[in-house]
This record gives structure tokens, C-alpha cells and sequence, in this order.
């Protein structure tokens, strides 16, 4: 595998990361308002 085929797979590893994050933290952020929503009732 050249260099280039390795830094291109490094640069789409990091992109998928990123947006595995994000959902992630959306979700957390999701929960947390429902639950503030929730214990205002």
C-alpha cells in the first residue's frame, strides 16, 4: 500500500470518527433535555 493509499484511508477513518461523534453527542444531548423536560412535569 503507497503512502497516498494510507493517508487517504487515515483521512476517511478520521471523517467517519468525527461523525460517529456527533451523532453520539446529539444523542446525549437528546436524553439529557428529555430528562429536563420530564422531571419539570
Amino acid at each position: 500500500m503507497t503512502p497516498e493509499e494510507q493517508e487517504e484511508i487515515t483521512k476517511r477513518r478520521k471523517g467517519r470518527n468525527i461523525a460517529v461523534g456527533a451523532v453520539l453527542l446529539f444523542f446525549v444531548v437528546l436524553f439529557y433535555a428529555i430528562t429536563i423536560v420530564r422531571m419539570g412535569d
